[in-house]
């Protein structure tokens, strides 16, 4: 069991605040990477929670390589989030409140693949052309990031 399971097993739905990472990830052609998530059915930034004894840059790099098999990259910090903007309650019900590392990363993109697990496919888009169905939370990054 890991952590965030073995502490949602105590609290039960409850929010938590978790902290995590996410990545701005662009192309050649300046086109956005955006991932497209198993657990709840649409487009966002590559990322995920942190496990005990991580950094941030820690929770990114393995999220990076765990979901696209990328692990030739370099990071830049973007900023750290938080607040009640960032509550999200997922389709289990599970309730929480994200403080977010956003780092933009630069990666080989040549080795990139899907894992199958977390995320079904990835896709460029650009910037003036994103998809509707992205997560809230991709949404209020890529505003405070982008525009």
């Amino acid at each position: 069991m890991g952590y965030i399971e073995e502490i949602r097993s105590l609290a039960g739905r409850r929010p938590l605040i978790l902290n995590s990472s996410a990545a701005i990830i662009k192309n050649t052609k300046n086109e956005l990477l955006l991932v497209f998530r198993q657990d709840t059915n649409n487009w966002g930034l590559c990322g995920g929670y942190m496990e005990l004894g991580e950094t941030f840059e820690d929770t990114i790099k393995r999220e990076l390589s765990e979901e696209l098999q990328a692990d030739r990259l370099s990071l830049t910090l973007l900023g750290v989030f938080s607040g009640a903007e960032f509550y999200h309650s997922y389709p289990n019900g599970d309730q929480v409140y994200s403080v977010i590392a956003l780092f933009e990363a630069e990666i080989a993109e040549e080795d990139l693949e899907a894992d199958g697990k977390e995320i079904s496919r990835y896709k460029h888009f650009p910037e003036n052309s994103l998809p509707d169905n992205i997560t809230k939370t991709t949404k209020m990054l890529l505003e405070k990031y982008i525009y």
